[in-house]
């Protein structure tokens, strides 16, 4: 015979945001490098939100999770390193893609966040 379990239990699992996250249209451009490793591929896009963290950006590219690249801030001229780690569905103008900052500065979107 199973104990029953208690009512009020918490869940064993909580999901946190590492910081908040705001709509926001920042220019960016992505770089990566290409499928043959010789060339650097680059994108103009838009951000669709920014976070402390990161950003959801659609690219008419599609890029896989755990891909590397780059991001620069084309409002500020900031560049950091990066990875894709959520990718969504396609959209009629592209992918979208969920990227992580990998030594994110504080003032990296040029917002009070």
């Amino acid at each position: 015979m199973r104990p029953q379990a208690e009512a009020t239990a918490e869940p064993r699992i909580t999901e946190k945001r590492r910081g908040i996250r705001l709509n926001s249209r920042v220019p960016v451009a992505i770089e990566w490098e290409g499928a043959d490793a010789q060339r650097t591929c680059r994108e103009e896009a838009f951000t669709r939100v920014v976070g402390p963290y990161g950003c959801l950006v659609v690219l008419r590219q599609s890029l896989e999770v755990e891909q590397a690249l780059r991001i620069v801030n084309l409002a500020t001229n900031e560049a950091n390193s990066a990875v894709i780690v959520w990718k969504g569905h396609l959209r009629p103008d592209g992918w979208e893609l969920g990227i992580e900052l990998i030594q994110p500065a504080i003032d990296f979107w040029g917002l009070e966040l």
